[in-house]
């Protein structure tokens, strides 16, 4: 019974879905989904899609040997977002860029953030993004940060780059990524003003 219960717990725990579009990035992505290890450990993550719009043995062999799934999918970036959606397990949706490092206490605040929500039976109508933080000295990155706090406050709008948690019923609500190199960036208009929540957390980003 309680080997039972343990196992039900682990299962609703593990309710995200990681979306990763690839292409030329392989360099990137081992510090990225190194700092997605604590969602895995914490239960947090059951899955991470690795979408490369080219045949990509570095990718392939990256993915395999850090326990992720691989999907080719087409050149698109819209395509192969709404791809590794459609495969994804899980109800609730997470977007990163290939470059992207989620920094420390990130699985707390998603956590909290999906039990929020999931309290509130606000699934269709909130969505939620990280706080930018650029990976460099002196003033111009920090300039570009507070940029990107006064974008959220004026438009509620935040950087692509700075991921989107979702819950896949919103997703397919909004009408889900269309084609498109800028579709990251429709998508997140279409959610628009006041429903999309910025965490404390922070995604670093190169500087650039």
């Amino acid at each position: 019974m309680r080997q039972s219960i343990a196992r039900s717990v682990e299962v609703l725990c593990r309710v995200i879905s990681i979306v990763i579009p690839t292409t030329e990035t392989a360099s990137f992505l081992i510090p990225t989904l190194a700092a997605l290890v604590p969602g895995a450990a914490t239960g947090v993550v059951r899955e991470v899609l690795l979408v490369d719009g080219r045949e990509s043995a570095d990718v392939a062999e990256i993915a395999d040997a850090a326990g992720c799934e691989y999907l080719r999918g087409p050149a698109d970036l819209g395509a192969r977002l709404r791809l590794g959606a459609a495969t994804a397990r899980t109800p609730w949706l997470m977007f990163l860029q290939p470059a992207g490092l989620v920094q420390e206490g990130w699985t707390r605040e998603v956590r909290g953030f999906i039990d929020q929500v999931e309290r509130m039976g606000a699934m269709d109508r909130r969505a939620a993004t990280f706080r930018l933080a650029l990976d460099g000295f002196g003033v111009a990155p920090r300039l570009k940060e507070a940029a990107a706090v006064a974008r959220y406050a004026l438009t509620g709008r935040a950087r692509p780059e700075q991921g989107l948690l979702i819950h896949r019923r919103f997703y397919e609500a909004l009408g889900e990524h269309e084609a498109g190199a800028q579709s990251p960036r429709r998508l997140a208009a279409r959610i628009g003003r006041g429903r999309l929540v910025l965490l404390r957390s922070q995604m670093l980003l190169p500087e650039g």
